[in-house]
């Protein structure tokens, strides 16, 4: 698959929305709901739940053609030869994680509100930045808060994909999409909904015409 970030939502898994049980079954109904990258995020679970779980993402993401990131954990990544990994600011650098996992890793960084971190992780070798939170976020009510003109800027002084996240849902996605984002991030939107496939497809077909 290599390093190709598609366009298009990017769902977030979350453990206290979804059961262990529920997992896969949630993961398919959201890559059905037109999904394009899927990011497993488990900070609560013990090592070797988060081993089987993101095992089993893997090979329900990788014979459907969609790439399977593992938050913040490049060892999980390598282990279970994920497709890529995501890093906060308080994770190893980029380096670490292109040594670790090879040539072909998708690589993502989150950059906040910060265009010059985004600017940085670009030429480090990331293969995509996020911006965020946009808006109120159930997920992490104290993130920092990015205006939708980042989203503009960014597109002006980078080449990677632009990710915007925090609270997105489809009645507020499209301004992000119109602004430069490429992928919209979403957890909540998609996972805390009663109708999974259904609320992925109303953000995925924000990218229409877009």
């Amino acid at each position: 698959m290599g390093r190709s970030v598609p366009r298009g939502l990017y769902a977030i898994t979350d453990a206290t929305l979804t059961s262990p049980e529920q997992l896969i079954e949630a993961v398919a109904l959201a890559i059905q709901g037109g999904t394009m990258m899927i990011q497993y995020r488990n900070k609560s679970g013990d090592e070797s739940q988060r081993q089987w779980e993101a095992q089993d993402l893997v090979n329900l993401c990788r014979p459907l053609g969609v790439p399977l990131i593992i938050n913040d954990d490049i060892k999980l990544a390598h282990m279970v030869r994920a497709h890529g990994v995501h890093l906060g600011k308080d994770d190893p650098h980029i380096t670490e994680a292109r040594a670790a996992l090879g040539p072909n890793a998708i690589i993502g960084v989150s950059c906040y509100n910060d265009i010059e971190c985004a600017v940085a992780a670009e030429k480090a070798g990331a293969d995509y930045v996020a911006f965020g939170s946009f808006f109120p976020s159930s997920t992490k009510p104290k993130a920092v808060h990015a205006e939708v003109s980042l989203l503009c800027e960014a597109k002006k002084r980078l080449t990677i994909p632009v990710v915007a996240i925090g609270g997105i849902t489809s009645d507020n996605g499209a301004s992000l999409i119109e602004a430069g984002a490429d992928l919209l991030a979403v957890i909540n939107g998609v996972f805390g909904q009663s109708d999974i496939r259904a609320a992925a497809e109303q953000i995925a077909r924000l990218f229409e015409n877009r």
